[in-house]
């Protein structure tokens, strides 16, 4: 499982022109599932993100959490963290989750950010969505739950 993370002063994703979810200041957060992906993924990225220390605080130093800012999260579906472009021009998608049950654990990664206390939007699994944010700082992270 990955997520690639960004910090936002604001984000909103939207179908067919219509606005599904918006956030103020806080995360977007970009979430693919790999094929064969245990479960235990979800919370070990949720409690990462949760716990994560990159907002400013008052001299300037990336200190505090998104709990700390009383920040906001938004949930993006995206599959496509899993393309392998290594041979040709085409990317593959071999690597990504089955769609039933991506959709599944992208669903169950929001709701345990939703248990850590926060306000989590989120995108329309499967559509094909407009994702608008601000990043702030530019600060963007990749997470992959294999790495910790």
């Amino acid at each position: 499982m990955r997520v690639l993370l960004q910090r936002v002063s604001r984000a909103r994703v939207s179908v067919r022109e219509q606005v599904v979810a918006e956030i103020g200041r806080g995360y977007l957060l970009l979430v693919g599932v790999g094929r064969g992906d245990p479960d235990t993924h979800v919370a070990k990225l949720a409690d990462k993100v949760a716990g994560l220390r990159v907002f400013p605080d008052d001299e300037g130093r990336v200190n505090r959490s998104l709990a700390d800012i009383g920040g906001e999260a938004l949930v993006v579906s995206q599959f496509t963290l899993y393309g392998d472009v290594r041979k040709g021009r085409r990317p593959s998608w071999i690597g990504a989750e089955d769609p039933g049950r991506a959709d599944a654990m992208v669903e169950a990664f929001a709701v345990a950010i939703e248990g850590h206390g926060f306000r989590v939007g989120r995108g329309r699994f499967g559509a094909l969505m407009q994702v608008e944010l601000v990043n702030d700082g530019p600060l963007t992270m990749w997470l992959d739950a294999e790495a910790f």
